[in-house]
């Protein structure tokens, strides 16, 4: 049920600044709404959240994004506290972003390239990394949780969703509540538990999540490269099992697991896949990940494969293929004509209904309302204007910050 009435929501502004234009997703928080600034007519994303919520998170959610701004890891916060109208709501504003990676992988037909992976995990790790350099550990790594940016930040990835990002601790009278794996005081690393109930995603939780185990910096990157692994498979051997009980069906996600090796897991595909894998399990609870050495496995595969570094990535793509297909469909003895040259970039033009769509697939939307927006987004998004990420992340992109991606070009 949506927090605010249509009737009620056309005259909601947020802080004087903010007017709610509709309803774009939900979550176990409340509702997002696409947002636009009354003055300079700037779309954001707005989340509300009762005042009177029986679990608040925003609260815990702006602090965590205040940690983490001036980067290109995560969307930019413009402003957190009560709605200003009748202070019923939180109300947290952000950059608008644009479709997940899982909306993206089901759009192109739940399969990527090998090419497509290799330029996402440089990023991934990339965002994995900063989060973790800021005390942080994120707990729910999953392709939901990555959001491709909009506009001149189209090929730019954003990690989001920090809800899960460790229970809070006391650490300074500056931040009160912030969830860390190590004191930021005195730099020791949170000790080892074996009590603790299963956090974030089972599909892409690590075994020692599964087993109860204080989750540390080891297990969002081994929930990395089970996400590599769904992307390159297409589904992992343990989707579909049935139970009685969501913890039946956990214990048997976790056995399964535990069953496959990476050998296994990676079985057909390149060995740098169980490499990581296997790298990933033998971390110890507070060993810091070598994130170079990760990073150079992939980009020594990029190079083997003579990749290009060119921001084309599976879904630019789909945009020419009916064009391609309706040229080549009355052609005489059958030879097809493909398409001469990718698409390598995004439109940067931000037009009002991308903007509209572009966080819809992140919650809760009607199922054929996501999938008809999702192909009207990625095919007004992704055109031939030629976007370089590589160039954008060696300038500094958009706007340069004291954190930068490195320049990719192998």
């Amino acid at each position: 049920m949506e927090l605010l009435s249509p009737s009620n929501r056309y005259d909601f502004i947020v802080a004087k600044r903010w007017k709610l234009i509709r309803k774009i997703g939900a979550g176990s928080f409340g509702d997002i709404y696409l947002g636009l600034n009354i003055a300079n007519g700037e779309e954001v994303a707005v989340k509300l959240e009762p005042m009177n919520a029986r679990h608040p998170q925003l609260v815990y959610e702006s602090r965590i994004y205040r940690l983490l701004q001036n980067t290109f890891a995560v969307p930019r916060i413009h402003w957190f506290g009560s709605d200003g109208m009748k202070n019923d709501y939180r109300a947290l504003v952000m950059d608008l972003l644009g479709p997940s990676l899982e909306d993206l992988f089901n759009y192109v037909g739940r399969r990527f390239t090998m090419k497509t992976v290799l330029m996402l995990a440089e990023q991934m790790l990339w965002r994995v990394e900063y989060v973790h350099s800021r005390n942080l550990i994120h707990r729910d790594i999953k392709p939901d949780n990555f959001l491709m940016g909009i506009g001149q930040r189209c090929n730019r990835l954003f990690l989001v969703d920090f809800g899960l990002a460790k229970k809070y601790r006391f650490v300074s009278p500056l931040h009160k509540l912030v969830p860390l794996y190590r004191d930021s005081r005195t730099k020791v690393h949170i000790p080892f538990r074996d009590d603790k109930n299963l956090t974030g995603t089972a599909r892409y939780a690590s075994i020692n999540a599964h087993a109860g185990h204080e989750q540390s910096r080891r297990d969002d990157i081994e929930s990395l490269g089970y996400v590599f692994m769904y992307f390159l498979r297409g589904q992992l051997p343990w989707q579909g099992l049935r139970a009685a009980t969501k913890k039946q069906k956990y214990e048997r996600i976790y056995e399964k697991k535990l069953a496959t090796s990476p050998e296994q897991l990676c079985r057909g595909y390149a060995v740098e896949f169980e490499t990581y894998l296997q790298y990933a399990r033998e971390l110890v609870f507070e060993e810091p990940p070598d994130y170079l050495f990760l990073r150079r496995l992939f980009r020594k595969l990029f190079k083997t494969y003579d990749f290009a570094w060119d921001s084309v990535y599976d879904w630019t793509l789909m945009k020419q293929k009916p064009a391609a297909l309706s040229s080549s469909g009355n052609t005489a003895g059958g030879h097809h004509q493909t398409t001469a040259t990718a698409v390598g970039g995004c439109n940067n033009n931000n037009s009002s209904n991308q903007q509209q769509i572009s966080m819809l697939q992140q919650s809760g939307a009607d199922g054929q309302q996501v999938a008809n927006y999702r192909r009207q987004y990625v095919e007004e998004t992704f055109n031939n204007s030629g976007v370089d990420y590589a160039q954008q992340a060696a300038q500094g992109g958009a706007a340069a910050t004291p954190y930068k991606d490195p320049n990719p070009r192998f």
